[in-house]
């Protein structure tokens, strides 16, 4: 099957001494993802940490900086989220972007729970529903549902029973994060996309391939025509300096041991990390066994390397890994 997208996910990683510099070097990647002629740019989220904290502030700045790229989130954990607000914020950019956004989501209760509940949730805490119904709401915002049941005019005031403004297609472009196959088959049902990552549930021996096509499979049962977005590091070294590539070697090297097994209470296990020439990662993902039936990528950036780091690898996925596996770039 020939790569039919490719896009790339950024940390955006920024030194907390100067942190308006990180976030326009994300930024100006994005715009070199376009330039590239890459089909999406994604980004993750950071919370209390020295990344990005605010994806959907930083896409309705690269809607003004890019004109043809889908925007993605990968993934907005929902339990640090107010569904309608945040509902109001996604069909906001949505516009702004040309219809452009592409949010992806997540549930559970939100990371190191126990330290932040009281800053977070100070009066609610043992009250909130962290469960999928926590995305149902938030898609029922999206698509257009009743958010209350007035409408009409009150003095020189005219309200709305739905969220507002309302972005007609953005309802289609709602992608859940997954890594089990309750998950998946959760956003079968449920009529979203499907973000499938460097990391699952180990709910079999299976090796980590075969139990993500699992995931895709269970998905696709439950909606046919849904998009799926395989998101592994590759680090093609091409154009890569001396220096570059024994970083890129060794960054690989440290990570690989917790490949080897499933990792914690929650048995979760991680994809290895690809590096080495084009030509060389594209032979090893056209055996991936997950990645044969997908023709949708966002390749993930390392978290920790430099800016032009990251020109170099997207210059070399753009230029010679995308092409190596039947993707030609966007106009």
């Amino acid at each position: 099957m020939n790569l039919r997208k490719l896009g790339f996910l950024t940390i955006g990683l920024f030194d907390p001494a100067d942190p308006r510099a990180g976030h326009e070097s994300t930024l100006d990647i994005i715009k070199l993802g376009e330039d590239l002629g890459f089909d999406s740019a994604w980004v993750r989220h950071r919370h209390l940490q020295y990344g990005i904290s605010s994806p959907v502030a930083v896409l309705a700045a690269a809607s003004q900086r890019t004109s043809r790229i889908d925007l993605g989130t990968a993934v907005i954990p929902l339990g640090w989220e107010n569904p309608l607000r945040l509902a109001e914020d996604l069909a906001t950019v949505d516009l702004l972007s040309g219809g452009r956004l592409n949010p992806g989501v997540s549930v559970g209760p939100p990371m190191n729970f126990d330290t932040v509940k009281g800053a977070l949730y100070p009066d609610t805490a043992a009250a909130e529903d962290f469960s999928y119904a926590r995305v149902s709401r938030l898609l029922s915002f999206v698509r257009g549902e009743p958010a209350s049941d007035f409408s009409g005019t009150e003095g020189f005031e005219v309200f709305s029973s739905r969220v507002e403004p309302h972005s007609p297609g953005l309802g289609a472009r709602m992608w859940y994060g997954g890594a089990s196959l309750r998950s998946a088959q959760w956003a079968g049902e449920n009529g979203m996309n499907f973000l499938t990552s460097s990391v699952v549930k180990a709910e079999s021996p299976s090796s980590f391939a075969d139990i993500q096509l699992s995931h895709i499979r269970a998905f696709r049962a439950h909606n046919p025509a849904g998009r799926v977005s395989q998101g592994l590091v590759v680090i093609p070294t091409d154009s890569a300096s001396s220096e570059q590539k024994a970083k890129y070697r060794a960054y690989v090297e440290k990570r690989t041991p917790r490949t080897a097994a499933p990792q914690g209470p929650a048995r979760m296990l991680f994809s290895i990390d690809y590096v080495g020439s084009a030509e060389e990662i594209a032979a090893q993902l056209l055996a991936h066994a997950a990645y044969q039936e997908i023709d949708e990528v966002a390749f993930a950036l390392p978290f920790s390397f430099e800016h032009a780091d990251y020109v170099q690898i997207l210059s070399d996925i753009a230029g010679r890994l995308g092409p190596a596996l039947g993707w030609k770039p966007a106009s």
